[in-house]
């Protein structure tokens, strides 16, 4: 599905080259505007078409083919459609449907293909999924942090950063990280002009104009909204917060790209910026942490995992056993939910260190060194969930995202989102990156809320909701020193002299779901502020707008 006056944002990193031929860098700074030559050009097909009992093909086109290859028909089917691109389904008994993921650099995307005749149909939507929008596509161009000559680039919003980036006068190339999309094409006098490619193989072209007034792009609203068919249901009586609003445009609040309450089950207010809207999953970087603990603990409840209590190195693969020791053989589950594993989550054990400095994550985690008992002081790292992950992982009869989408993902209704996977580039990362949309992630915070229960039907067990969100712990290398749940942060709010309690899941550049029991209600604010050290302002418009309205 496609949607008009949306957004794209790449921010494209140069190294200059002064040259007489050459345009001048200098005069592309800033924010271009410009659409594909074909609307559907990022709405991409994928067809599974059985060509024997054995033999089948697997094509990805818009209007023409990209991509097809052939391979062994199976109920499991694992196909490299090039060195960064893979398909993987998993075949119904029927054989009327097949579930899979389309893996692209180090993203899972979710695919879900029917049967028609002698095929299977089904989408790889690139354009809602990374902004990449049929009209008003975005494309903004900043100074590096480097020397006078450097220029640098963040695709996607300024999240993430392309690969491969060449310049040859004025010609320039680059891959977009998330996707594994190719760009390449020339800085003209007045615009510039890039293809767009798969696997070397041509999608459509852009031409982009330079934008000369600054615009506010606000999108659709809770009203607007009310249509999407997500078991989400807008209330009659809804939040009025125009100074908030006010100020978000006025930039006097930067960065805010989403901002959603729910009060007794339903959208009481909804509203997107910044060229954002209701169907773009939004980074959550370490607030999908909390839906990390959601499915250890929903591999309790199916008895894949035994308890909180049993040891992390009864998970752990043979080949790494011999990392462990005294201390290391005490780590519990709960200790890794509880960020309290004492392995050394600041420095050798840091995710800085063991994603930049290290070819083997989990080898690399696995060596760090111990600086306290396990279970008795909690340091936040990333490095715990990451090992609840590979723990689960180890226990499993199917690959990890399948298990995720069947227990989780469907039974929510949650189709548009992303897997983020970790150097192995096959196994889900539990510590953070799973792409939502607002809305299922204000669904999240509502099945929380509700005991486990989303539209009267259980996902998880009550007794671990009561569990997560007790107060386990307390964050000792946080500045407030939070109380902390099952990767649950804690945090109260004085307004007008009335605390309220609020249980948080928190990602960095301001993406927050705030459950206030008490209220009855869900809040998500999603952010783009990963630079600027706004991440907070989230808090703040939290704080100083939502819960005074929701009060009143």
């Amino acid at each position: 599905m496609m949607f008009k006056n949306l957004t794209l944002t790449l921010l494209l990193c140069f190294s200059f080259f002064t040259s007489c031929a050459q345009q001048n860098i200098i005069d592309y700074i800033g924010q271009w505007e410009g659409k594909t030559t074909n609307k559907d050009a990022l709405n991409l097909d994928i067809i599974v078409k059985k060509l024997s009992e054995e033999d089948a093909i697997f094509t990805l086109s818009n209007n023409k083919e990209i991509i097809a290859k052939k391979f062994k028909f199976g109920n499991r089917i694992n196909l490299a459609l090039d060195d960064n691109l893979t398909f993987s389904g998993i075949v119904n008994d029927e054989q009327s449907e097949i579930n899979g993921f389309i893996k692209s650099s180090r993203d899972l995307y979710p695919a879900k293909l029917y049967k028609r005749g002698d095929r299977f149909e089904g989408k790889w939507n690139l354009s809602v999924i990374h902004y990449l929008q049929p009209q008003a596509l975005r494309l903004t161009i900043k100074e590096g942090g480097g020397s006078n000559d450097e220029y640098q680039a963040y695709p996607i919003l300024g999240t993430i950063w392309c690969n491969n980036f060449k310049k040859n006068n004025n010609f320039i190339s680059f891959i977009d990280y998330k996707t594994g999309l190719e760009f390449e094409g020339q800085l003209k006098p007045s615009e510039i002009a890039l293809n767009i490619s798969l696997s070397g193989n041509f999608i459509t072209k852009t031409s982009f104009k330079k934008i000369t007034q600054h615009k506010k792009v606000t999108s659709a609203s809770v009203n607007e909204n009310s249509q999407i068919n997500d078991g989400w249901e807008s209330s009659k009586k809804q939040l009025s917060l125009p100074k908030m609003e006010d100020d978000i445009h006025s930039d006097v609040l930067e960065g805010i790209e989403g901002v959603l309450v729910a009060k007794n089950g339903k959208i009481t207010y909804e509203n997107y910026f910044a060229g954002f809207n209701a169907n773009i999953p939004h980074d959550m970087r370490s607030a999908s942490k909390s839906i990390s603990s959601a499915i250890i603990g929903i591999a309790i409840d199916d008895k894949i995992i035994e308890s909180v209590d049993q040891k992390l190195y009864g998970f752990i693969p043979q080949e790494y056993q011999y990392t462990k020791d005294s201390l290391k053989s005490k780590i519990t589950i709960k200790d890794l939910l509880t960020m309290s594993s004492g392995l050394d989550v600041n420095k050798k054990a840091s995710e800085g260190y063991y994603q930049d400095e290290s070819n083997n994550w989990l080898k690399t985690v696995l060596e760090a060194p111990m600086v306290n008992e396990p279970g008795t002081y909690t340091d936040y790292g990333s490095a715990n969930p990451f090992l609840l992950g590979i723990s689960l992982n180890e226990r499993l009869d199917i690959p990890l995202e399948f298990y995720m989408k069947d227990t989780f993902f469907s039974p929510l209704g949650i189709k548009n989102y992303i897997l983020n996977t970790d150097d192995t580039k096959a196994i889900p990362y539990f510590g953070g990156g799973i792409h939502l949309t607002p809305r299922d992630m204000l669904k999240f915070g509502q099945l929380y809320l509700n005991g486990g229960v989303w539209n009267g039907k259980r996902i998880i067990s009550e007794n671990w909701i009561q569990e997560s969100f007790k107060k386990h712990t307390r964050l000792q290398d946080v500045k407030d020193k939070n109380e902390y749940g099952y990767l649950w942060w804690h945090d109260t709010y004085i307004i007008n002299g009335e605390s309220i309690a609020s249980i948080e899941a928190r990602g960095a550049g301001g993406q927050f779901i705030f459950i206030v029991p008490a209220l009855e209600s869900v809040v998500v604010i999603t952010a783009g502020n990963y630079r600027n050290r706004k991440g907070n302002q989230s808090r703040e418009i939290f704080k100083e707008f939502i819960l005074p309205a929701l009060l009143n």
